[in-house]
């Protein structure tokens, strides 16, 4: 007898928070794009599991290549150049290009490593650990998780859900969004 395959998605852990971010997008009537790079579009497939996504959810992105970051993310050859890991600072800016472009309210950016290997030098990654953005035209909001585990799956599920939660801490008015600083350069030339 052949295995049953089990077709739920998303994650049961993500459904309570799935349903608050799409109410309170909803509730403002705000858009959303997605930018993620290691969480390999899992952000974009579990917002498109909630009934009625089409009211908020503009478009998202997997950018998990430097091509597909040229092409989709506005990147240039200094971008190239200057790469050597995802940190806050290039998911914001991936995330500021992106809802540009999509004229979305809100984008979120994610990019880090999901393991079990990583490049060596001169890229700066750590298995397990994943950068994240909220943006707006009202500023950004970023964290940084680390699972402490190199598994690839285990981390794009987790890398995923962490998103999520960020988006939803920004959107309930939990976490407040930052200004660039003074002198400092615009979100998006990052």
């Amino acid at each position: 007898m052949e295995p049953t395959e089990d077709y739920s998605f998303p994650p049961a852990s993500f459904k309570p928070l799935l349903t608050e971010i799409s109410a309170l997008l909803r509730s403002t009537s705000s858009t959303l794009a997605v930018a993620e790079t290691t969480s390999g579009g899992l952000v974009s497939a579990a917002l498109l599991s909630v009934s009625g996504a089409s009211k908020f959810f503009v478009g998202g992105a997997t950018l998990y290549t430097t091509k597909s970051r040229r092409v989709w993310a506005g990147w240039t050859d200094e971008n190239l150049k200057n790469y050597n890991g995802p940190t806050p600072e290039l998911v914001t800016g991936l995330a500021v290009n992106v809802r540009e472009q999509m004229g979305a309210t809100y984008c979120i950016g994610e990019s880090g490593a999901t393991g079990p290997t990583v490049p060596g030098p001169p890229f700066i990654h750590v298995a397990g650990q994943t950068c994240i953005a909220v943006v707006s035209q009202d500023g950004f909001a970023t964290r940084v998780v680390n699972t402490g585990t190199a598994d690839r799956e285990e981390n794009m599920v987790a890398f995923a859900k962490a998103t999520l939660e960020l988006l939803r801490d920004v959107l309930a008015g939990d976490v407040k969004l930052e200004q660039p600083q003074p002198g400092s350069s615009e979100p998006a030339k990052f």
